[in-house]
């Protein structure tokens, strides 16, 4: 029987990501022994709101939770898919002209940039992450400041935006009901600025299978999206974060027997902006990440009418925890979410396929 390439396409892509979820699972056990046996967890629970006042209902949620539960669960993410890629790209060398060569993914134009942004956003997080477990940091329970991670983010986002502009001749961008723009220089600044953005978004790592399941959907639309446009490397790529993200919820719902912490959250936010970058699809990312703009903007709301109305909106922000603290149990509140995120995607999917 002859496999036309798109049924092989689909192959490489569904089996990628089922493999990447059976290997994860598979190592999975190895990871959070170690993670359990140093005991790298939050040595103390968070005391301050980020405007500056105790933190008396985030406490009253999660105390207990943040103090024995490990962090560095992204660790299970990023190596997962570094893993992968490096295995068939190493097999594609062995084993030239074959079938197995073909699930390669591992390429210059569409690949190469987003698995360097992958590993150099998680292993900054990652040392968040080891200065939090060991109450090293500026702030109380430890951890980089807020300063320095954004001037980080702005970092990576600048080197990228500089790839894109420079190397790869990009400047274009597509406006909903006016085309495609050339927007010159300023191409710089708004890839720095959507790559930030999504960074803040990763607030929404606060409760049990939260995080997972919200970037499973936000990977999954990606995956169709490169599909449809050919960029089937890319689509493979995203598809592997997808079937690892499945199984780092295998153990993430609850109880969770760790958390993503931010070697996860930077790494998985970072990417995500070069992923829209690459499939010219910035004007939907608001709408396909639409649950990452909804937590932030509760927190901006909040702060604001803390400011000037000298009073709260939300009983706690980010708003899963405002669902929270009126009363939700947190599978409630998780669940609902993957159930709002998962349709804002196939929104997203849909919007972007119409052009």
């Amino acid at each position: 029987m002859q496999i036309t390439l798109l049924t092989f396409n689909v192959i490489k892509v569904f089996s990628l990501a089922a493999l990447a979820s059976a290997f994860a699972i598979l190592w999975c056990p190895l990871l959070t022994h170690f993670l359990y046996k140093h005991k790298l967890w939050k040595k103390s629970a968070r005391q301050k709101a980020i405007s500056g006042e105790d933190a008396v209902v985030f406490n009253g949620l999660h105390k207990e939770k943040e103090i024995g539960t490990p962090r560095m669960g992204g660790l299970l993410i990023w190596l997962t898919v570094v893993f992968i890629a490096f295995l068939f790209f190493i097999l594609s060398l062995i084993f030239p002209n074959t079938w197995i060569a073909q699930f390669n993914f591992f390429s210059r134009g569409q690949t190469w940039l987003p698995i360097f942004t992958l590993v150099v956003a998680s292993f900054v997080g990652l040392v968040d992450d080891a200065l939090v477990v060991r109450g090293q940091g500026k702030y109380v329970g430890g951890g980089l400041s807020f300063k320095k991670r954004f001037l980080l983010v702005t970092l990576i986002g600048l080197i990228g935006s500089i790839w894109f502009y420079q190397k790869l001749g990009w400047d274009v961008i597509f406006i909903p009901f006016v085309g495609d723009v050339s927007i010159g220089l300023l191409y710089i600044p708004l890839f720095i600025t959507v790559t930030v953005a999504c960074w803040s978004g990763g607030i929404i790592d606060g409760l049990d299978g939260l995080a997972g399941g919200t970037f499973a959907s936000i990977f999954g639309a990606l995956t169709i999206i490169s599909f449809s446009l050919g960029k089937i490397d890319l689509a493979s790529f995203c598809a592997v974060i997808t079937g690892t993200l499945f199984a780092f919820l295998w153990f993430n719902i609850p109880p969770a027997r760790f958390y993503m912490g931010e070697t996860g959250i930077l790494g998985l936010t970072t990417v995500l902006a070069v992923i829209a970058f690459l499939t010219d699809s910035v004007y939907v990312l608001p709408i396909i990440a639409g649950l990452l703009v909804v937590e932030v903007l509760s927190v901006i709301i909040q702060l604001l009418s803390k400011k000037f109305r000298k009073k709260k909106i939300f009983l706690s922000t980010p708003i899963h925890h405002h669902f929270e603290a009126i009363g939700w149990p947190a599978y409630k509140v998780t669940m609902r979410t993957w159930i709002v995120g998962v349709v804002l995607a196939l929104i997203g999917v849909a919007i972007r396929l119409l052009r």
